[in-house]
């Protein structure tokens, strides 16, 4: 049975081991003198895209029965976000067919050979330069040779050629679901998705962070500890924080109540040193915490799933948002997305299938920015 995590996960339930989530230690890098961005720019997800790319999800080998589900669920949401702006779908060529007719007319489905649905992690990460978009190329390795990625292991590369975007080379092994940022220079990660054997043997936190600074142009980096080898990302940060506007974050917690596991104890970690961190423009950062839904009222199941609110996709026009059934629960987060972006449409987007494989709205999306937008 197939446990295909990726591109999410520090809320799949389970319990065991984590990085020691009870010492910070030097969390927040000290941002460099001007000019550290070196021209490029990372910007935030609230900014406005020309197209949103999309994956559909190939192989059984990885989903096994549980495929034809998933593949309604990636249809919807791709549907639901081409209602809109311009949707993207990658599909293997001999899936195209199949992929436009689940889809509809909204969305527009190109042949490119992937593996799976995770676009965040496969889809290189676009940061503008020089007034043009350009793609940075973080050689997807199935989140440390975990799963298969024949394919999805050239998505950047062939996609970046495809649309005549400029590849940006990197020694860094990561994933777009590794990276947070608000669009200023902040970027926050966990240390367990990154600085870990499995994607960057030999190569410690500060070389890493030179490597990111250079690729994103970002001059603030906020490490947190994060989870090790309970999913398959290793924790990546888009389903513990997300910014929701400069120097604001949106912070996951456990329902209340539930007893404290592995999880729970890395929010608390996060939120230790979020509280205490300024971003790139030297404002401290507001921490606003979202509770998880009722683990008893959620309609979905299985050990990988994941209940964390976190994992929203923000679109140009609409905003995304993880439906679990716990109609409270689900109420309460749609309302702080209102007050958050109240030009935007707040669509709730059941995906019980996709989240039982571990991920989220945000692991199958990624944006392309518009240059000025």
């Amino acid at each position: 049975m197939l446990r295909s995590l990726a591109g999410a996960g520090v809320l799949a339930l389970g319990p065991t081991a984590c990085t020691d989530p009870d010492d910070p230690g030097d969390e927040a890098s000290p941002a460099p003198a001007a000019g550290g961005g070196n021209g490029r720019r990372f910007g935030a997800e609230w900014e406005k895209h020309t197209r949103t790319y999309m994956a559909w999800p190939a192989s059984e080998n990885v989903w096994g029965d549980q495929l034809p589900d998933v593949r309604k669920d990636i249809a919807a949401l791709a549907a639901a976000i081409g209602a809109h702006e311009p949707v993207v779908l990658l599909a293997r060529p001999e899936q195209q067919e199949q992929a436009q007719k689940a889809c509809g007319g909204d969305v527009e489905v190109v042949p490119l050979a992937v593996d799976d649905l995770w676009a965040r992690d496969t889809v290189p990460v676009f940061v503008e330069e020089g007034g043009r978009v350009k793609g940075v190329d973080f050689n997807f390795s199935g989140w440390g040779d975990k799963q298969e990625h024949g394919n999805d292991g050239k998505v950047a590369r062939t996609l970046l050629a495809s649309y005549g975007i400029e590849r940006i080379e990197t020694p860094v092994v990561a994933e777009g679901g590794s990276f947070e940022t608000d669009g200023l220079g902040t970027l926050v990660l966990t240390e367990s998705s990154v600085v870990n054997a499995n994607r960057n043997p030999g190569m410690s936190r500060d070389r890493i962070e030179e490597e990111l600074r250079k690729a994103l142009g970002v001059t603030r980096v906020i490490w947190l500890a994060g989870v090790r080898g309970e999913d398959i990302t290793d924790a990546h940060v888009d389903c513990l924080m997300r910014f929701v506007a400069p120097g604001v974050v949106l912070l996951d917690k456990a329902f209340p109540g539930s007893p404290a596991d592995v999880w729970s104890r890395s929010a608390d970690q996060a939120k230790s040193v979020l509280k205490d961190a300024t971003d790139a423009r030297g404002k401290q950062i507001e921490v606003i915490e979202l509770p998880q839904p009722d683990p008893d009222r959620i309609t979905g199941r299985g050990d990988a799933f994941v209940s964390s609110y976190m994992n929203f996709y923000l679109g140009s026009n609409g905003v995304y948002l993880p439906k679990f059934g716990d109609t409270r629960a689900d109420d309460r987060a749609r309302q702080l997305m209102k007050e958050h972006f109240p030009d935007r449409e707040v669509v709730s987007v059941r995906i019980d299938a996709i989240a039982g494989g571990g991920g989220g709205i945000h692991c199958a999306t990624h944006d392309l920015p518009a240059v000025g937008g």
